[in-house]
Parts: structure tokens; sequence; C-alpha cells
């Protein structure tokens, strides 16, 4: 994916001001900054949700243009959010089940029946859940509803019913926020095995610096909506801006 020379504003407020940086196939590529950078609205522009006022999204060497959320997802992009958002009443196995929506093709007349082709149809792809279930390590939570889940779990779970959609890109928005050592660690192994077991490509919003520089290949840094830094996380931690921007001291 290349983002080239994205500005987005809400009025006469710009959150995102000329921004241009790659997302190499197979790499995690973290998005980092100081509250209020511009990650997140970044992350909206990715997936469609923003469009933005200048500049283009390239996306497997084609333009997008006029990009909604569920185009962004048959193109092969999907997403978890800041804060956790699934059907709370909802098992686990059905949560992560409304994310291959997107696969399904038989319609509602087959689907009310649930017999013949679209029964067919939903068992495979129960079967898919499962296997991410399994991968996820979460069976002991399968039919347990979302809302009953500690706050780590759920966010296992978001990432479940993102990996249902079987995205080339997935991006995480603060895959981390709110988990203690031993979820981070978890989350952390889980991102990495996305990664290089499945072959998805990453691209994610972290304020956790060790976690960032452990799992990135490559960072990019915004500050106030612009593109402060770009490159390997070593180089990056000891760039002068950086430092700024997150001490708030001048070098």
């Amino acid at each position: 994916m290349d983002v080239r020379n994205v500005s987005l504003s809400f009025g006469g407020v710009r959150a995102i001001t000329d921004i241009s940086f790659d997302v190499k196939v197979g790499e995690i590529r973290a998005i980092i900054g100081p509250n209020g950078a511009g990650k997140t609205s970044m992350l909206n522009v990715i997936n469609g949700f923003y469009t933005p006022q200048e500049g283009t999204i390239w996306f497997h060497g084609k333009e997008r243009k006029g990009m909604r959320p569920h185009h962004a997802v048959r193109q092969g992009i999907a997403r978890t959010f800041q804060n956790v958002a699934l059907f709370k009443g909802m098992s686990t196995h059905d949560n992560i089940m409304t994310g291959r929506s997107v696969h399904m093709h038989r319609n509602l007349f087959w689907q009310m029946l649930w017999h013949g082709p679209a029964l067919a149809e939903e068992i495979e792809h129960r079967e898919k859940v499962e296997e991410i279930i399994d991968f996820l390590e979460i069976q002991h939570i399968r039919r347990t509803p979302v809302g009953k889940l500690p706050y780590g779990l759920q966010k296992r779970v978001e990432l479940g019913r993102a990996l249902a959609m079987e995205p080339s890109l997935l991006l995480l928005d603060e895959p981390m926020a709110g988990m203690n050592l031993e979820e981070k660690e978890d989350m952390s192994r889980f991102i990495i095995d996305v990664n290089r077991q499945r072959g998805t490509t990453i691209a994610l919003i972290e304020h956790d610096m060790g976690v960032v520089m452990d799992l990135s290949d490559r960072v990019v840094v915004l500050d106030y909506g612009e593109k402060i830094a770009d490159g390997t996380p070593d180089a990056v931690k000891s760039d002068s801006r950086v430092i700024d921007a997150y001490l708030g001291v001048a070098h």
C-alpha cells in the first residue's frame, strides 16, 4: 500500500497534513505519535471511513477512489478498534463468525431455509472459525458471551473476527490498550504469528514503545498531523524530532 501526500481536514482543523508512506507486503508497519498526532485518522483514511481532501491511497498497485469501509473489506483490508467493538451478547464463536459474512454468497432465501447450499456454506465457514479459535487459543471461551470476558480476551476475540475476513492487510488500532503485561505478551505473540504463519501484512498503532520496537519492521512517526520520522525502529528511536515529540523538550 502507498499513502501519497494525504491531507485530511475537519472544518478548519487539519488532522493530517501531506502524509506519505508505504506498507510493504509481509511487514509489520507501526504508526506512532503522541495523542492527537493523527494516527487513528490515518487508519480511518486507509480503511475508507474518511475520504481525504488531498492525496491518494494506492493498494496492490491500483489507486483507490471513493472507497468506503465495506469496499475496503472486499479488497482485503480488515481492522480492529481502539475501543473494543464486539456484539457483547453474542458468543465468541458467533462474533468471529460475523467476520465471515464477506465470504458468504448464498442469498437470504437459502439462508432462511438453512438447507442445501446454504447449510453446506455455513458448515464450511464455521470450520474456518474453529481454525481461528484454535489459532488464538480461545477454545475455552468458544460459547461464552463476550460481554462476560475480561478485556484482554475481548481484544483477542476482536482480532479473531478481523482474521475471519482473511485480510491481506490487517489494521490494528492500539491492540495492547488496557492490557496487563501478560496479556501484552500474549497479544504480541499472536501478532507475530499472524504475520509470519498466516502471511498477513500488518499496520498497527500502538503507544507502548517497547512493543513497537520489538514487533515492527519499520515505523512512521506523526506529530500534530505531520510526518516527522520514518525508518527502522533503531533509527526512529534515536531521532531528535521523535525524542522531542515524546518528551516535550528540546535537544
